[in-house]
Order: C-alpha cells, then sequence, then structure tokens
C-alpha cells in the first residue's frame, strides 16, 4: 500500500470543525500544530494533535514567531469572521502555499476568496473528518454584508492617499477599518504592509463598521 507523503499543517481554531480536522489529519500520520487563543482548547487537543499553542492568529508577529511559512497547510478554522479573515489573509501573506477557510456563508467564503484562500469550506456541507481525508488527496465585490452593521467594501483609492503609505494614512486608527488586500491593475496585494504606498488606480478591499466605512468612501 503506498503511504501518504508526511505534510505539516497547521490549524487554526480548535472548536467542533477545526478540531475534527486537526485529529484526523493527525490520525492518518500527518505533523500536526493545532493553535487557537484559548488557552482551554489548546489544553484540551494538546493529547490529539503533534504540538498545540495558545496564539492570537490576527497578531502577524505571533504567526511569524510560529514558523508559519514553513508549513505546507493552513486550516483556518476560527469562528468569529473578522478574526476568521484576517488570519486568513495573514497567513496566506506570510507564505503559506495552501490555505483552507471555514466560511459561514456564501458571501463570507467569497470574501475569503479574495484575501487569498486557495479553498473554502462550509462546515455543514464538508464536515471535518471529510475534508481531513481530501486535503491528502492531491468578480469583484463592491459590497458584502458580513452581519448586519458590518461589511466588507472595494474602494478606489482618492486622491488625498495616492503616493502616501498605509502606515501614513493610518485608516485603522482614523476609522478602525482594515485593509485586507490591494487590487493594482491584474495584481492582488494580500495583507500589505504599513508601507506599502498607494497608487493611482488601486482598488483598497476594506473591512469594518458600516458607518465608517461610509466616511471612507465619503472622502473627496
Amino acid at each position: 500500500m503506498r503511504r501518504r507523503r508526511q505534510r505539516q499543517f497547521v490549524v487554526i481554531g480548535l472548536g467542533g470543525f477545526g478540531s475534527s480536522v486537526a485529529a484526523t489529519l493527525y490520525e492518518l500520520g500527518q505533523e500536526v500544530l493545532a493553535a487557537d487563543s484559548s488557552e482551554e482548547r489548546v489544553q484540551e487537543m494538546a493529547p490529539y494533535v503533534t504540538h498545540a499553542v495558545q496564539v492570537d492568529a490576527t497578531d502577524e508577529q505571533a504567526l511569524k514567531a510560529l514558523g508559519i511559512r514553513n508549513f505546507d497547510v493552513a486550516v483556518v478554522a476560527i469562528g468569529d469572521i473578522e478574526a476568521n479573515i484576517l488570519a486568513t489573509s495573514l497567513v496566506k501573506g506570510l507564505g503559506v502555499p495552501y490555505v483552507v477557510a471555514r466560511a459561514v456563508s456564501e458571501v463570507h467564503g467569497r470574501v475569503l476568496e479574495r484575501v487569498g484562500a486557495d479553498r473554502v469550506v462550509r462546515p455543514e456541507r464538508d464536515m471535518g473528518i471529510r475534508v481531513a481525508h481530501t486535503l491528502l488527496s492531491g468578480n469583484l465585490i463592491e459590497y458584502v454584508e458580513l452581519i448586519p452593521g458590518y461589511s466588507v467594501v472595494e474602494v478606489m483609492a482618492r486622491e488625498p492617499f495616492v503616493g502616501r503609505s498605509l502606515r501614513d494614512l493610518d485608516l485603522r486608527a482614523k476609522y478602525g477599518i482594515n485593509i485586507l488586500a490591494i487590487r493594482r491593475g491584474d495584481r492582488v496585494l494580500p495583507v500589505p504592509s504599513p508601507d506599502t504606498v498607494i497608487q493611482p488606480g488601486d482598488i483598497l478591499l476594506a473591512m469594518g463598521e458600516d458607518e465608517r466605512l461610509e466616511e471612507l468612501e465619503a472622502l473627496p
């Protein structure tokens, strides 16, 4: 019988779905790092995976410290929508070749695809065990409401933005808005760094509260 090549997996988010994926991958002989912000969940999962760690997956430096770029596959199974999207953007931007992300709705899934997910799964359609086994077998968003009062929009870079870096614009501090990606011609820049300079024609994929997004869109 042909053995499957052992690969390194990181599973982020240890709810029912993430725990099922992580434990099944480990049972199938794979190296699995299980990660969650909850110390209790990490401790519960530790006996069933290679390693288990507590980490804030929306913290880029914390992910770098984990050596996230060394993993072959990342499974982002965080239940919180904002954290889920941000973590997906980060792990893809930090170099993980294949990212699987859990979505709670079709629109959530489309956003995950835009920020870099190679595969989007819905728990009610793809149960954890099935996903773990299949992992081992070889249009622009204009406005998407994630939950009431909270959305993702694509905004054309305004003239005052052009030539300025994201650090200088500081949209998160001023508007509570996260820039998930930048569309630049045929390219997509996932998880742009603070030093990324906005160019003419750039389209910003922004996530935040509707009222704050409206303020951003109203800028001249």
